[in-house]
């Protein structure tokens, strides 16, 4: 048995011994500049190890794969292949990434969406900076196309091997699954009929969770690898967890984290950040690793709610499902379909802390009971880049009548994170419970309905209302389902495709314990 300073400690002081580690880390190298000229190297040649110590980093992938298996129960089926990799192959890896991968193009479709959110500025580059930060942020990757795990070759082997256990319980994982297929479940077709609408939204955020499923067990091998010298382990001692996840907040040495929205910080943590603390919840409440790792590989949560509330995942709690009415004859002749998807609770999360603030945040986002919504982009839009060129909906359910009421409040009141030109409409309301704005981008119709929220963002207001009670009245008809009858076409949750792409690279330098 461990008392509490004395586990407070150990956590402190494997912080300082893996902090030691990444400060002896360089940074990635930046995609978005070439490689140095052959005189540019003579000049200035880049640090790499050496031979003896690459043969040594060789050795050692096999030595931790057998401590990963040991750890997770996860058998080895084959050896894993390993290849030293320079900075301009990790550029190469990222911009390919960045320019192939099915997350990344629904996130690049998806930003107005967020824009009009008001989750990031409108005049905020998102692909510019993302290359920026996974330049700061990649420490590692294993590639699940190509089987291999790639090793740095510009860092020395002793920081390197904590890393290698996350990255390897990766290769075990994708030995009992397949990875490429495991994680390819949500579609990023935009949906153009009420056929295709009910199949997103039939269920919610099947990858995002599948992603933190992944990363939450890596980091769990990383911290048991790290932890050994101890002989301690996240079993042994779970209290360790809330140190090690608090931690992974503290960007001050990560400049280019320390200025990303917040909807980017949150977005790469989560995988990490509330992937540990939900497998560390299945390994203190499993009697074996099996339980905390090949079951959930086997039945994996498919919400972002299930892995914020590991004990509901056990219990099989799902998420209620909103239900989706034909909205196609309201909006078909003036719109194109531009995106559909489910509101979870990771989206209220990082919504409620930016718009209202951490405790508001921690008051609201547990009483979200289920969400759905819908952009659209006007046909003759002269400028289709630009939020003015969307109109969207967005229906919330809510536990209770003052938590409904209280988001509403929350939301009307940051406005002016997304508009300008914000005003009250009063003599537009036809009843108490509406709330009508006008802005530059056309009016913002608010209605609240016992514990239901419906949001509109400028479609006019005869458009708006239709769009209402279509919704309202859905869900009045349908009653409150539950979403146990999968489609095999899954929703795209709203900031979904950032957290998979990001987690989709490699391992980041912000979930490595650190000072």
């Amino acid at each position: 048995m461990h008392d509490k300073k004395e586990l407070r400690f150990t956590a402190l002081l494997l912080l300082a011994v893996l902090s030691a580690s990444a400060q002896t880390t360089p940074n990635p190298p930046k995609p978005t500049q070439p490689p140095p000229s052959a005189q540019q190297a003579q000049t200035k040649p880049d640090t790499h190890i050496t031979p003896e110590q690459a043969k040594e980093l060789f050795a050692s992938v096999d030595q931790i794969l057998q401590f990963a298996s040991d750890d997770t129960k996860l058998p080895i089926k084959h050896e894993v292949k390993r290849r030293l990799t320079t900075r301009a192959e990790v550029e190469k890896y990222l911009l390919k990434k960045m320019n192939d991968d099915k997350d990344a193009r629904r996130m690049e479709r998806s930003e107005i969406v967020l824009k009009k959110f008001g989750l990031i500025d409108a005049d905020f580059q998102l692909r510019p900076f993302l290359v920026k930060l996974l330049d700061e942020q990649i420490a590692g990757y294993y590639d699940s196309k190509t089987k291999t795990v790639n090793l740095l070759d510009w860092i020395a082997p002793d920081a390197q091997k904590p890393v290698l256990a996350h990255e390897l319980t990766h290769a075990l994982q994708d030995q009992r699954v397949n990875l490429d297929k495991w994680e390819n479940q949500t579609s990023d077709d935009i949906s153009h009929s009420y056929a295709q609408d009910r199949k997103h939204v039939a269920t919610d955020e099947d990858d995002t969770a599948r992603e933190a499923v992944l990363e939450g067990q890596a980091m769990a091998v990383f911290v048991d690898y790290s932890l050994a010298p101890k002989h301690l382990t996240l079993r042994s001692a779970p209290q360790l967890v809330q140190d090690l996840t608090d931690n992974m907040t503290d960007d001050s040495d990560s400049p280019v984290l320390a200025r990303a929205p917040l909807l980017l910080q949150e977005s790469l943590l989560f995988p990490y950040k509330d992937g540990l603390k939900f497998e560390a919840a299945l390994i203190e409440d499993s009697k074996s690793p099996a339980g905390a790792f090949a079951a959930v590989l086997d039945r994996p949560p498919d919400s972002s709610y299930e892995i914020m509330n590991p004990r509901a995942y056990e219990r099989k709690v799902k998420v209620p499902l909103l239900n989706m009415p034909d909205i196609h004859p309201v909006i078909d002749a003036q719109y194109n379909p531009y995106d559909i998807g489910v509101m979870g609770e990771l989206d209220v999360r990082i919504l409620s802390e930016l718009f209202g603030g951490t405790d508001i945040a921690d008051e609201l986002t547990p009483q979200w009971d289920g969400g759905i919504y819908y952009a659209a982009q006007k046909k003759n839009a002269p400028d289709k880049d630009s939020t003015a060129s969307v109109a969207l909906f967005y229906l919330s359910q809510w536990k209770s009548e003052d938590a409904a009421a209280a988001f509403v409040k929350m939301y009307a009141e940051e406005l002016g994170r997304q508009y300008s030109q914000i005003r009250r409409d009063p003599n537009a309301e036809t009843t108490p419970d509406e709330q009508i704005y006008q802005t530059n981008e056309g009016p913002v119709l608010m209605v609240t309905s016992g514990r239901d929220v419906f949001i509109s963002e400028s479609f006019d207001l005869i458009t708006a209302r239709k769009l209402q009670l279509l919704m309202l009245g859905a869900q009045q008809q349908s009653g409150n389902q539950v979403a146990m009858n999968r489609s095999p076409v899954p929703a795209s949750d709203l900031t979904g495709g950032m957290v998979r792409f990001m987690a989709g690279c490699g391992i980041m330098k912000v979930a490595l314990p650190h000072h």
